[in-house]
């Protein structure tokens, strides 16, 4: 989209600004009719950021194989496709370049989630009176690590990309804490790697945990609650690195400025208007604040992008999460970012697309390009029976990795057939209504140790 020109006074900017969105609106109307009418899908046009050219080159290969519409191209591909299109409509105009167009929605979602924000607080808040004693009870240690993998796992069912009718009670269901809520989920959890994981990360002292993030405002705050856990209540880990995406991404997912905010908005009263938090409450989350701003300054908690970056900025160890590959790739696309998570003692990856991602690796299809041989992955619906480490496929023992995902999608790995069969006949829907989840663990190949 060519720049709007016009004049340098204030009204001419104005005008130009305007006139740019109505441009956008206009681009995004014509899009949803071709999507709603089974067009074909174009060229991405380059607009300098990242995967542009591996879009369209795999655009290329789907067009040799007549599935280049948006009803039959593999439905991965098109929707990762779709927002990085989206994003080219605001990366070319002049005065919307830093423009999240989701912005709001993240917003008003997390303001939704104050009575579960400031009960979270107050229960890691009082766990600071147990802090000596929890290091040398490693009984007690594991029963807390489960607890609050349970609120990083459950904070995931908030996803604005695919439960788009949820109500203002529908989130504050989903987002109940408290004991007595986790063990009516339990039996909601289809398959429970929560121990392997404990052992991984016990082996383990004074280590780093990356976590690759999903879902910005109350999902990106549990995962500062577990990360915060891990860090000041146990002896095996002393950072945390967060992997941000970097263009606005399937409506909420996290981008580096998600991340700055979100301490600025734990710290403001106001932000949660409409709920009246009581003193200890106010306390135990600027206490919370406090303790994760000094985290942040000390390095303690670092993101793996800088946090000024600037959407769509180039950057090697964070551009692989808005390609449309398959995680099968990453050690061959991305080998800064594979390195970098070999470094890790437990490399946690939340949410429905990243889990999609990489148990859809195989089978893949090679095509030779002049940029190089990328991969077309199929959409693979695995026998819901298959190991967690054979559907990841090449990116098994890389790292170790915890998934965390509540179900969004069809794809379902790690659950007996029984089991998956008297779901079927129970609820058709639970593979894609976020009621139910997976906790998934791969180790490290000793290979590769």
């Amino acid at each position: 989209m060519a720049p709007v020109s016009g004049g340098t006074g204030g009204e001419d900017r104005i005008r130009d600004k305007e006139a740019e969105g109505k441009a956008i609106i206009q681009f995004l109307s014509k899009l949803k009719y071709e999507m709603e009418h089974d067009r074909d899908l174009e060229a991405i046009p380059d607009d300098g950021g990242p995967n542009i050219l591996l879009f369209n080159s795999l655009l290329g290969h789907l067009k040799d194989q007549g599935l280049v519409s948006w009803f039959s191209a593999p439905w991965l591909y098109a929707e990762c496709y779709l927002y990085r299109l989206v994003r080219t409509y605001f990366s070319r105009t002049t005065f919307w370049q830093e423009y999240d167009p989701f912005q709001q929605s993240k917003d008003n979602t997390f303001r939704s989630s104050a009575s579960a924000v400031y009960q979270l607080a107050h229960t890691l808040v009082e766990l600071s009176s147990q802090k000596q004693a929890l290091q040398s009870d490693f009984a007690k240690l594991q029963v807390l690590f489960n607890e609050m993998l349970q609120i990083c796992l459950w904070g995931n069912a908030t996803d604005l990309s695919l439960l788009t009718n949820m109500t203002h009670e529908d989130i504050q269901k989903i987002q109940s804490v408290g004991r007595a809520a986790q063990e009516e989920r339990k039996e909601l959890i289809l398959l429970d790697n929560s121990a392997a994981a404990w052992k991984q990360l016990s082996s383990v002292r004074g280590a780093r945990v990356d976590i690759v993030l999903d879902n910005a405002g109350f999902e990106l705050f549990t995962d500062l609650l577990f990360a915060d856990f891990l860090i000041t209540y146990t002896p095996y880990v002393s950072r945390v690195v967060f992997h941000p995406k970097t263009i606005p991404w399937f409506v909420s997912d996290v981008l580096p400025a998600d991340f700055v905010t979100i301490f600025n908005s734990l710290r403001e009263a106001s932000f949660f208007d409409g709920y009246s938090p009581s003193p200890t409450q106010r306390s135990d989350l600027d206490l919370l604040s406090s303790r994760w701003q000094e985290h942040l300054s000390s390095g303690r908690f670092s993101l793996s992008v800088s946090p000024g970056s600037r959407i769509d900025e180039p950057n090697p160890l964070a551009d692989f999460w808005t390609s449309p590959s398959p995680f099968a790739v990453m050690n061959e696309e991305a080998p800064a970012l594979t390195q970098a998570l070999k470094g890790s003692a437990l490399v946690i990856f939340k949410g429905d697309l990243n889990y999609r991602k990489y148990v859809h690796s195989q089978p893949l299809r090679y095509h030779n390009l002049k940029y190089g041989m990328f991969r077309l992955t199929a959409d693979v619906k695995w026998p819901p029976a298959t190991a967690f480490p054979v559907a990841l496929g090449p990116l098994a023992g890389l790292f170790p990795i915890l998934s965390l995902r509540t179900l969004k999608a069809d794809v379902a790995v790690g659950i007996t057939e029984d089991r998956a069969k008297a779901l079927d006949a129970k609820d058709p829907k639970w593979r894609i209504n976020g009621k139910y989840a997976l906790i998934s663990f791969s180790p490290k190949s000793a290979s590769t140790a």
